[in-house]
């Protein structure tokens, strides 16, 4: 098993910064990718930017140029920053992990965490 734990949410003005963190714990072994998603209420889970074990990240078209993923495999941890905030980022951001073994894949999901931005 595999625990993710989010934290860096919170109320920011349009245009401003957060840098969302997820640490993950336990069965730490074989993870390989490792995203963001993010849900509105009434829609569907987005998914925002992944990080895959070789290093190669991947963005969204809505937030590409403004946010950036990135990996700390001596924490487990994989960050969001993201700048040039705008209303419509407002979203629950949850972290996401794959861990591959040989003929299985499992995922894991975080709590979520809320990032609202507004004036």
């Amino acid at each position: 098993q595999v625990q993710l734990v989010e934290s860096g949410g919170g109320l920011v003005q349009p245009g401003g910064s957060l840098r969302l963190s997820c640490v993950a714990s336990g069965s730490i072994f074989s993870i390989d990718t490792m995203d963001w998603y993010r849900q509105v209420p009434g829609k569907q889970r987005e998914w925002v930017a992944g990080h895959n074990s070789g290093g190669i990240t991947n963005y969204s078209n809505s937030v590409k140029g403004r946010f950036t993923i990135s990996r700390d495999n001596t924490k487990n941890t994989v960050y969001l920053q993201m700048n040039s905030l705008k209303p419509e980022d407002t979203a629950v951001y949850y972290c996401h992990a794959i861990q591959k073994f040989s003929d299985v894949e499992y995922d894991y999901w975080g709590q979520g965490i809320q990032v609202t931005v507004s004036s």
